[in-house]
């Protein structure tokens, strides 16, 4: 007789095993991350803490974090063998591990990124909460909290008055509804970073337009991560 499903039966993630959290969620850590860094870098240094920095290499975070700054999904089957095509696109990576952070989530990775091609490099700490779900939580030593699940615009700009109120307006013309705002500064009139989640995306014409304005020193929009 075959099994009835229940209420109660967990439905995962399609992924690339064995666990949500230890591949599925490492991988979108990693996507969130080269998509800040606007590239797969060719340098990477990984860092796994606590029950990661214990288990990393069982249960397959390693090739799971390689995988995703490739660009991978978590349903691809190359995750297995992330290592070789790392080697073959030239990313070259360093692993650490910190198993007593007693002040970060059990399930906690950095990833200090580097594009050669550009110069440009960019620190992201982000958590992997079971089920395949993320939370971005720091972004070169900014607070942030977005999960990668709906659209995310992060904008980089100088701490003037009515900046947020601004950047808000701009996206509701653009008829796209803001989830969550989360709003870091390094002190007043100094630099700040806007994470905003929206439900929709949004247009290549007003980001052009926010790029465009004086204030404004860097835009990143990451669509919806799989």
């Amino acid at each position: 007789m075959a099994e009835k499903s229940s209420i109660f039966d967990m439905i995962g993630p399609v992924m690339i095993g064995p666990s949500s959290s230890h591949t599925a969620g490492v991988v979108r850590i990693a996507r969130a991350a080269i998509r800040i860094l606007g590239a797969v870098p060719t340098e990477a240094v990984v860092t796994f803490y606590n029950s990661f920095a214990r288990t990393y290499e069982g249960h397959g975070s390693d090739r799971a974090i390689v995988a995703g700054l490739l660009g991978y999904p978590p349903d691809d089957v190359r995750i297995r063998t992330a290592f070789d095509h790392a080697a073959e696109a030239g990313l070259r990576y360093t692993f650490q591990s910190v198993g007593n952070a007693s002040t970060m989530h059990p399930n906690t990775i950095k990833l200090n990124l580097l594009d050669g091609a550009t110069g440009r490099r960019v620190e992201v700490v982000g958590q992997s909460r079971g089920g395949g779900v993320i939370r971005i939580v720091e972004v070169d030593g900014f607070p942030a909290d977005f999960s990668g699940a709906l659209h995310t615009l992060i904008v980089d700009a100088r701490d003037e008055p009515g900046s947020i109120a601004f950047i808000a307006s701009v996206i509701a013309h653009d008829e796209c509804n803001i989830a969550t705002m989360f709003v870091s500064r390094k002190g007043k009139n100094d630099a700040a970073r806007q994470f905003i989640e929206m439900d929709s995306p949004v247009k290549d014409l007003t980001l052009s337009y926010l790029r465009a304005l004086g204030w404004v020193q860097h835009i990143t929009y990451i669509p919806t991560l799989e």
